[in-house]
């Protein structure tokens, strides 16, 4: 049994490239049944857009696309471009 903060300790790597997409900031769940339907992760170079008034983007990671959770690493398969999402 993971907790989310353990989740945020592990970084996240797509298997399609090797591509690094960082560390898990939030979870998307179903209140009603309580199961986690997404990670949530910051896209790394919007943190530098923000601050220049660009919008901030995150990767929304679909529980479905997680192939692996292991004790350093989360292993994702999935289209990037797919993923990468403006913060609401």
């Amino acid at each position: 049994m993971e907790r989310f903060c353990d989740l945020r300790q592990k970084e996240v790597i797509n298997v399609c490239d090797g591509c690094r997409l960082g560390y898990v900031s939030d979870l998307e769940f179903d209140i009603r049944t309580g199961k986690i339907i997404a990670l949530i992760i910051p896209a790394e170079n919007s943190k530098m857009w923000n601050i220049f008034g660009g919008g901030s983007r995150e990767y929304y990671i679909a529980w479905k696309c997680i192939k692996k959770i292991g004790d350093d690493i989360i292993l994702v398969e999935a289209n990037l471009e797919e993923l990468l999402q403006e913060c609401p």
